[in-house]
């Protein structure tokens, strides 16, 4: 049996992107015959059906391209069969929306396939200042956890045209690159026909979407991303074998843990949608869809890019000795990434949105009022992150109104418990938060 190569990646890549970019249209049209259509809702960001079964084409080219270019024993066997599952776990949900439960014990499955029959297992880990353990009987709900959270930390972020399939392939191609520099061929091979069937489709999915990939889609690629991660990295004896997954996917696990954290905090159900991830904050602050996956793109790119300086710097010889030089430019790198992540998780949700209202309520007040006091503006953005509940002007009376991120309805504004700018003393109370 002849074991793949860098070569076989590419062409896995190219073969599945191929097919995933032919085959989007068939998988409209069968969406529309059986009616997995996505239709517009209020924290939705697109503004007419569209057809969700895009995932169908994703399946079709990354499994064709499994079947020619991965060896056909136990572990691939178990893999394939395991995508298959995922994926029509997300048919069914496209067309007929399942409950939480049912889609989480349907996702543990399609997780158990692999575990349990192909040794796609992380069996120990090697820990800096640790050293390296055994997980023994543990490393099988370990890695089950693992894969059902991947999945679903990919189905959370796809909530914008082409969000969830650009990060997938940056993601995918990073632990491609990384899977065969550590001689893990097969799994460069699977990191390889992930990217290219998310290309594929993001040809149809890129803003304005012809297509959704769906349930469907997004749980495949989760999966396969998380599958990637346990094969190619997290089976070696490197130090940063665990950084590496983490790193690529930190930006479905950064939203999803706010997301996760804020649901928490007000005792809502973790299941339960709302509006409040990033892509959702950056659209109330008045992003396009294309300037909030190419902010989120580029994070994602840079995260990535200092996965790939882990591995290939040579700022340690992996025996406790640091090169100081090629360290320097390693902790650069980290602090760049650093720099970029708080630049977009600050920025973007506080110091755009207080400029914003900065000039809202200079115009609300006129321009021979004086200027709003800058602790007054501070006050009023930190009540609307804190709360979630966002102020707009509303057409229909011109005033200013909360946007409540739950319905995206108007409703009256509280005035925060600081007396920073909100409704007037007259205006009735605001519904309460569920």
């Amino acid at each position: 049996m002849r074991h793949p190569d860098t070569w076989d990646a590419i062409l896995a890549f190219v073969f599945a992107g191929a097919v995933a970019w032919s085959l989007v249209p068939a998988a409209e049209t069968l969406a529309r015959r059986i009616g997995a259509i996505d239709t517009p809702k209020a924290r939705s960001l697109h503004e007419v059906p569209t057809p969700k079964l895009g995932g169908l084409a994703i399946m079709v080219g990354a499994l064709g391209a499994g079947l020619i270019w991965l060896p056909w024993n136990d572990t691939t066997q178990a893999i394939l069969a395991g995508a298959t599952a995922i994926t029509l776990l997300g048919v069914i949900d496209d067309i007929f929306e399942l409950h939480p439960l049912p889609k989480l014990l349907g996702q543990i499955g399609a997780a158990l396939i692999p575990v349990v029959f192909g040794g796609v297992r992380v069996d120990s880990l090697t820990l800096p200042f640790v050293g390296g353990f055994d997980l023994d009987w543990a490393a099988y709900p370990l890695t089950v956890i693992g894969i059902v959270a991947v999945i679903n930390i990919i189905n959370f972020i796809d909530g914008v045209d082409g969000l969830a399939s650009g990060v997938c392939a940056i993601s995918a191609a990073a632990l491609a690159v990384i899977a065969l520099s550590l001689g893990r061929y097969e799994a460069g091979v699977l990191a390889a026909l992930t990217a290219g069937a998310s290309i594929g489709f993001l040809r149809h999915g890129f803003p304005p979407a012809s297509s959704f990939m769906g349930d469907t889609g997004s749980n495949l690629l989760g999966y396969l991303l998380a599958v990637t991660a346990v094969q190619g990295s997290l089976k070696t004896n490197a130090v940063v074998a665990l950084v590496f997954p983490l790193m690529v996917l930190a930006v479905p696990i950064l939203d999803t843990g706010f997301v996760v954290a804020r649901r928490v905090k007000y005792r809502s159900p973790i299941y339960r949608a709302d509006s409040e991830h990033f892509h959702h904050r950056m659209a109330r602050i008045g992003f396009s869809q294309r300037r909030t996956i190419a902010y989120l793109y580029g994070w994602t790119l840079i995260l990535a890019a200092v996965a790939l300086a882990l591995r290939f710097v040579p700022y340690s010889d992996n025996h406790g000795h640091f090169n100081a030089g090629w360290t320097a430019v390693m902790v650069a790198c980290l602090l760049g990434a650093a720099a970029a992540s708080v630049y977009l998780l600050a920025e973007l949700e506080i110091l755009k949105l207080r400029r914003f209202r900065w000039r809202q309520m200079v115009g609300l007040r006129g321009p021979t009022a004086p200027p709003p006091d800058p602790e007054e503006v501070d006050a009023g953005v930190q009540y609307e992150l804190e709360t979630g509940t966002f102020r707009a002007v509303d057409p229909s009376t011109g005033e200013i109104q909360a946007v409540d991120p739950d319905t995206g309805e108007m409703e009256p504004v509280p005035a925060p418990p600081d007396g920073s700018p909100g409704r007037s003393a007259d205006a009735p109370p605001a519904k309460p938060r569920r």
